[in-house]
């Protein structure tokens, strides 16, 4: 089943405020909680496509992405889009949005404690055009931040040297309650003596010093879809630095580089190649090979083949990111003049030049060769 618009599944407009996207989540998590709807599990699945829309729509540059590309230009930065969300993912990644809207009151458990995030990891892959059209897998290694095996990424000696935090009594938070004039308001933080965590170490891990994390290194696969452009970002969630203590992981943002063609220009999924011909070839119509992304091919070229004329080839360009179609291959037909000519070819010219056949008969009024001209100067 194809995925809901994200602004859809939040009840927004693609106009909203950050504000109002959260607080329409607020709502949609309100009503789908797992809490307020034990055993239902369409309650469960709307609660997790809340929380996908949200993790998209509350990212500035993920909401640009799907604003543009859709669910294509986010399928792989949605920590929540891969099939293996589950429900103690969401409340680790948004634990400070339930402790500000209330949950955690409902006897599930879940805890709301704030959790560190590990900082992102920023890289360029460089693509071929050939890669591009097909769509690549590329295995990169990463010298990141890993969790410390010693303690298993905990910071505390062979992961097990913690005692409970006496403030918060484990739960990562503290809850203030104050009397005001408009009543009693209750607030909840994160406990300043843990910082969320919960516990405290005892005695800290003698490899990784208290941190959790080492530096190491991964071979990371990442699959890019077929259409991705140039300066266009790929997140992968989870895939960045390790975070202190046990924390969520950071995420690896891959920015493509697009390697420039020897012949064939990119205009979105279109290409372009500029066809050179002689006077000869162009008077006379010829077959000529042009390249295409996996190879070349022959076309015709007419008798009276006037330079300007623009081919389409359909079919023979890239793939649309969204999946809907290919582009065309666009053939730019140049005619070549010789700048130096022997004293027999310039007989023959000047020959020539006497038929009436040679000389100029441009249409009236050419709104094609205007259009070209202005554009040139655009």
């Amino acid at each position: 089943m194809s995925k809901r618009d994200y602004y859809v599944v939040l009840g927004v407009s693609k106009t909203a405020t950050q504000e109002e996207i959260k607080k329409a989540y607020r709502r949609q998590a309100l009503k789908f909680h797992p809490d307020k709807n034990p055993g239902d599990p369409e309650a469960e699945e709307k609660f997790k496509e809340a929380a996908e829309a949200y993790e998209v729509l509350s990212d500035p540059d993920k909401r640009a992405r799907y604003d543009q590309f859709g669910h294509a230009g986010v399928g792989s930065s949605s920590g929540f889009g891969g099939g293996g969300m589950n429900i103690d993912d969401i409340f680790e990644h948004f634990g400070d949005i339930f402790g500000d809207f209330g949950f955690g009151g409902f006897g599930s458990g879940h805890s709301s404690s704030r959790r560190s995030k590990g900082s992102n990891i920023r890289i360029r892959v460089k693509l071929t055009l050939e890669e591009i059209a097909h769509g690549v897998e590329k295995n990169v290694k990463i010298h990141k931040d890993i969790p410390c095996s010693a303690c298993a990424g905990t910071g505390a000696k062979d992961g097990t040297s913690f005692t409970t935090c006496p403030t918060c009594h484990g739960r990562g938070q503290v809850t203030k309650v104050m009397n005001t004039f408009l009543g009693r308001m209750q607030t909840t933080t994160s406990c300043p003596t843990c910082h969320g965590q919960g516990r405290i170490i005892q005695t800290k891990c003698p490899v990784c010093h208290g941190e959790g994390v080492v530096r190491g290194e991964e071979v990371i696969s990442i699959n890019i879809p077929a259409g991705v452009e140039d300066g266009m970002q790929l997140s992968l969630n989870s895939q960045g630095n390790a975070s202190r203590s046990g924390g969520l992981k950071g995420d690896l943002i891959v920015l493509i580089e697009e390697i420039e063609h020897p012949e064939l220009i990119r205009d979105g999924k279109n290409l372009i190649y500029p066809l050179y011909l002689s006077i000869t070839q162009a008077a006379l119509g010829t077959q000529v090979e042009v390249p295409v992304v996996n190879g070349k091919i022959k076309i015709r070229i007419d008798p009276g083949t006037q330079p300007g004329k623009i081919l389409r080839i359909r079919g023979k360009g890239l793939p649309d990111i969204h999946g809907y179609g290919r582009g065309d291959l666009l053939i730019y037909v140049n005619v070549w003049i010789p700048k130096n000519l022997s004293r027999e070819e310039k007989k023959i010219l000047e020959k020539l030049d006497e038929s009436e056949e040679f000389k100029p008969k441009p249409p009236k009024h050419d709104k094609g060769f205007f259009d070209r001209v202005k554009s040139f100067f655009e």
